[in-house]
């Protein structure tokens, strides 16, 4: 059987990803859950602001906002 793109994400759980969203930014965080939607639940989640770290804690990422979504080799 093919691993579809989601699989990856679902064998990336409790690992850091990153999503970069429609809006042109880019948020990382460690991946809690996902859906079939794309929804993601991260946990310790950032996003970079005007040259700034922001640190957003645990968020709920709506699906259709996202362009795409990588797990994060450190």
């Amino acid at each position: 059987m093919t691993d579809r793109p989601i699989d990856a994400l679902d064998r990336a759980k409790g690992e850091k990803i990153l999503a970069k969203l429609k809006n042109g930014e880019e948020m990382t965080g460690i991946l809690k859950a996902l859906d079939l939607h794309l929804n993601l639940w991260l946990d310790e989640a950032e996003v970079v602001k005007d040259g700034n770290k922001v640190r957003l804690g645990t968020v709920l990422v709506r699906g259709d906002t996202i362009v795409y979504a990588s797990p994060v080799k450190v």
